[in-house]
């Protein structure tokens, strides 16, 4: 795993517009079944506000719309934020923000923050600056859920180093209300704790 790679916009972008779907999120079945997991992790109540960063093309978007009253959708790539806003054209609830994650603000609270395939990216100095930001934006009792590839990658991070870095950083204690694994990935969701 090479952890010399800045993994910034550009990076992005070059995928995107090379390839207009680089992981087959619209069609892979690993995809289809992991986003089924993780809309069966967050149950049948609808979620007030929530935000989802890195939402690459809009297919999990799409489906976490359905669940949430207001969804803000973020990515560092201008064309893949074109194709999620197609893809949800039909969906007013959704709005879609180009925000280079973690480094720009969060802007709002949230009942639920989703992080899907997104932690592995990010350094030491990244990921405490958006744990720093996670004070501020997530509500009491609120959500934060991730999901990550566990495979081989040149990312930063592997997918389980990135969720105990993040997990060390949090600035509220936290519920684990779900720790979820298979041989490909592994999904955690966990809860600000109301009294912390």
């Amino acid at each position: 795993m090479r952890k010399d790679r800045t993994l910034d916009s550009d990076y992005f972008e070059t995928l995107y517009r090379e390839k207009a779907d680089p992981w087959a999120f619209a069609t892979s079945p690993y995809e289809q079944e992991k986003y089924a997991r993780t809309l069966a992790a967050l149950g049948e109540t609808p979620v007030e506000s929530a935000l989802e960063v890195g939402c690459s093309i809009g297919v999990l978007t799409e489906q976490l719309a359905r669940r949430c009253r207001r969804l803000i959708a973020t990515d560092v790539s201008a064309t893949a934020l074109d194709a999620a806003r197609r893809r949800c054209a039909p969906l007013p609830n959704v709005e879609f923000r180009l925000v280079q994650a973690p480094v720009d603000n969060l802007a709002g609270r949230f009942d639920l923050i989703v992080l899907s395939e997104v932690v592995y990216y990010w350094d030491a100095d990244d990921l405490q600056a958006f744990a720093q930001t996670l004070g501020d934006s997530v509500s009491m009792g609120g959500r934060l859920l991730l999901v990550h590839w566990l495979g081989e990658t040149d990312y930063p991070r592997s997918g389980d180093e990135a969720v105990t870095a993040l997990f060390s950083h949090l600035p509220w204690p936290v519920v684990v209300d779900e720790a979820f694994r298979t041989s490909d990935y592994r999904l955690d969701l966990w809860r600000r704790d109301g009294h912390g």
